[in-house]
């Protein structure tokens, strides 16, 4: 199993003067998988943005692998290390296809082998803004698993089955769960979570561990 281990010691993250995140201190080891669950607004989108450098009202520490982000350099390493699943994927301003998207990834080849596992293979060639919501997060899935074969060793993922069908959710959960990475997975999905080794409920900006 490879991974990264993620270590955060009083991470708060503002949206102008709303405090979205209050006081974090979590430990992750490399390798393990944990949901982190919570209702709409509770700050885990916000978190797990602040670890990929995508959200900038951050106080506190964040080091993956051991590495903070003191520098450019080490912000370039952090995109690199980290692969990302948007809960609403962008589809680009102009039209970005399929194919594009997999590019992305680092690893064109492999991304476009896990299309084709998807069922997505064959919707390459299309504008992103012309797929259905199970059909783009399926293209951010084999997105991500092109962006693991081309050297991410972290995994963070944002809802990555809201728009699938039991059939396609149990598919992603056992993709997403068996990736040689640390995964962290904001989810409802029970199927998701139960596949989990450890799960954090996030409530007003506060984390607490519930199983």
């Amino acid at each position: 199993m490879g991974g990264l281990d993620v270590r955060m010691r009083g991470v708060a993250c503002r949206h102008g003067r709303v405090e979205a995140v209050a006081d974090a201190d979590l430990e992750i080891a490399a390798g393990e998988r944990v949901a982190l669950t919570g209702t709409n607004g509770s700050g885990k989108t916000t978190l797990l943005r602040a670890v990929l450098g995508l959200h900038r009202q951050v106080t506190g520490t964040i080091l993956v692998g051991g590495r903070g982000t003191r520098s450019a350099a080490e912000w370039a390493w952090r995109r690199r290390a980290c692969a990302w699943i948007p809960q609403k994927p962008a589809v680009g301003r102009f039209p970005l296809r399929g194919d594009e998207l997999l590019a992305s990834s680092g690893a064109p080849a492999d991304a476009a082998k896990a299309a084709d596992r998807l069922g997505v293979g064959a919707l390459s060639r299309r504008p992103l803004h012309t797929l259905s919501g199970g059909q783009l997060q399926r293209m951010y899935l084999a997105r991500a698993i092109g962006c693991v074969a081309s050297g991410a060793e972290v995994l963070l993922a944002d809802e990555p089955t809201a728009a699938l069908d039991f059939a396609g959710q149990e598919e992603a959960a056992d993709v997403l769960t068996t990736l040689p990475v640390t995964l962290v997975v904001v989810t409802h999905d029970r199927t998701l979570v139960e596949r989990c080794d450890r799960v954090l409920e996030m409530a007003a900006g506060r984390l607490r561990e519930v199983r």
